[in-house]
């Protein structure tokens, strides 16, 4: 039988929170974070908000 299938390249790449909000990882934080202050370096740890509408939400993410 077949059914939807979450695409997991981009769930790996965002979070789900218990109220449906989507959060994302800030970019630019990958490597060479040593040379950073410590607040920036702190910053990147934070998730972004990320919009989204739910029509290709529920085809990428369908059973979150």
């Amino acid at each position: 039988m077949k059914g939807m299938k979450t695409n997991k390249s981009f769930s790996k790449r965002l979070k789900l929170t218990k109220n449906g909000k989507v959060l994302s990882r800030k970019a630019g934080f990958n490597h060479f974070n040593a040379k950073q202050k410590r607040t920036k370096q702190l910053a990147g740890r934070k998730g972004n908000d990320f919009v989204i509408k739910n029509k290709p939400k529920s085809h990428l993410l369908p059973f979150n």
